[in-house]
């Protein structure tokens, strides 16, 4: 297995968790929190796809689906159109309110749009500068380990507060 496969593999196995963790599940489901500081099923999927469509976009000099395929527009929410649900608290994560349908359709846009860029990876891209502002900066590979770790902890997130939705039924 070569570094790009790996890398398909391991986004492959996020988009399975992100649809398993909303699929099925109504709005009001969705938006549920275990406690008023807790995140939500609709937020931790919003924030997770933010994340990878803000760095993916960065790390490959291409435009956000976000903006480009108007998903901003689609969500509707109350916060600026470059938020990444970064330092959200607890009036942030309840003001993000979304349907199943909406939340897997733009994971699986950024989806698509991660997996168009890493396709066209080679073993040497890896070492690029894709961020200076940290000692050391932060090369490519180091920017993809970091967007995977990101969204699978988020997914698992989301993976266990549907479980406690599902046991609240």
């Amino acid at each position: 297995m070569i570094s790009v496969d790996v890398l398909l593999d391991a986004f492959g196995r996020i988009r399975e968790v992100v649809h398993e963790a909303v699929d099925g599940l109504g709005e009001d489901q969705l938006c549920y929190r275990i406690d008023p500081g807790a995140n939500s099923i609709a937020w931790l999927v919003w924030h997770l796809t933010r994340v990878q469509d803000d760095h993916m976009a960065d790390a490959a000099d291409m435009e956000q689906v976000w903006t480009t395929q108007d998903w901003y527009d689609r969500f509707g929410l109350p916060i600026d159109k470059a938020a990444t649900g970064y330092g959200d608290g607890p009036a942030d994560i309840a003001a993000v309110r979304a349907p199943a349908e909406l939340l897997a359709g733009y994971y699986d846009a950024v989806h698509e749009q991660t997996l168009r860029f890493v396709r066209t990876l080679r073993d040497a891209d890896f070492e690029r500068i894709v961020d200076t502002r940290w000692d050391p900066p932060v090369t490519l590979g180091v920017r993809l380990v970091s967007v995977l770790a990101d969204d699978l902890q988020h997914a698992g997130q989301a993976a266990f507060v549907r479980g406690v939705v599902e046991r609240t039924r």
